[in-house]
């Protein structure tokens, strides 16, 4: 159950996006529901492997190698997912933002 509520509220934190983010779109709501698995798994899997080898560049840069890490797995995400399109670096880097901003919100907002 508590999976469920997770998948749901990412779906509608990646339509709070889409409306709040130039240039991010959604094909449709079976597009943001197979985006929101792909984000997890990438984060699950993925992103603790890439922040691990990227530790050093990211002591350096403050945390902001980890940012970017965010950032390009989202693009990637994009360019994985029918339906799901970011039109540029920029507009990820602002959706990158917004999505672990409204995400964090509706995550603690549901825990309360």
């Amino acid at each position: 159950m508590r999976l469920i509520i997770r998948l749901a509220i990412n779906v509608f934190a990646l339509f709070v996006v889409e409306y709040l983010v130039p240039g991010f779109h959604l094909a449709s709501l079976w597009t943001a529901v197979v985006a929101a698995v792909v984000i997890g798994i990438v984060n699950t899997f993925i992103k603790p492997i890439l922040q691990l080898v990227a530790l050093p560049i990211s002591i350096l840069t403050f945390g902001l190698a980890a940012f970017f890490i965010n950032v390009l797995l989202l693009w990637g995400t994009s360019m994985v997912v029918p339906g799901f399109t970011i039109a540029s670096f920029a507009t990820a880097i602002i959706a990158s933002i917004v999505l672990s901003l409204v995400s964090w919100f509706l995550h603690k907002l549901a825990h309360e």
